[in-house]
């Protein structure tokens, strides 16, 4: 049912340098996600630039979101408290109880970059948001270096971040078309 949302990256997209490569030049582990969104790019970037743990959540299907704890469950509305993000900010992560993204890159409505370390793996995530007919296609690429079992993290992460991303793609869109989407 997720997999209607997503939208494997081109090969194109793939091979394309994105904001933020540099921060991770000699990846182990590099992941590419796709998907599109109704509307352009300026009606999905408000809802990524909340984005997080401690924000506005990872957003998700309604359905999937029921199964939550209501204190885990993602915002369904844009929360003015949340836009000011600007680089250098530090925000938290799911990746463990230290873990944090900062923003390195934040050009609205279509770039948003995070770098963290995590031991002695260094990760980069990017979010680039481009016009498409009919809406925005979102290109996530997650970058790792200093993986040890790089075969494990491609597989069994490339699973979890799948299945993560499925979930957002879906999130996404029913916050873009449901009522009340643009605010």
């Amino acid at each position: 049912m997720l997999d209607a949302v997503l939208v494997r990256p081109t090969a194109a997209q793939v091979a394309a340098t994105l904001p933020g490569d540099e921060l991770v030049a000699r990846p182990d582990v590099v992941m590419d996600r796709a998907f599109d969104l109704p509307g352009p790019p300026e009606a999905a970037w408000p809802w990524f630039n909340q984005l997080g743990k401690g924000r506005s959540g990872w957003y998700l299907p309604r359905w999937w979101e029921a199964v939550l704890p209501r204190r885990r469950r993602a915002l369904r509305h844009l929360d003015p408290a949340l836009q000011d993000l600007e680089v250098g900010d530090v925000i938290a992560d799911w990746g463990g109880r230290d873990a944090t993204f900062e923003i390195w890159r934040h050009e609205p409505p279509h770039v948003l970059v995070h770098r963290s370390t995590r031991g002695t793996i260094g990760v980069s995530w990017a979010i680039v948001l481009g016009a498409v007919p009919g809406g925005t296609r979102v290109h996530l690429r997650l970058r790792l270096e200093g993986v040890r079992r790089r075969r494990l993290v491609e597989l069994a992460g490339g699973l979890f971040d799948l299945a993560t991303i499925s979930g957002l793609a879906a999130g996404m869109r029913e916050r873009l078309a449901g009522p009340g989407a643009s605010g």
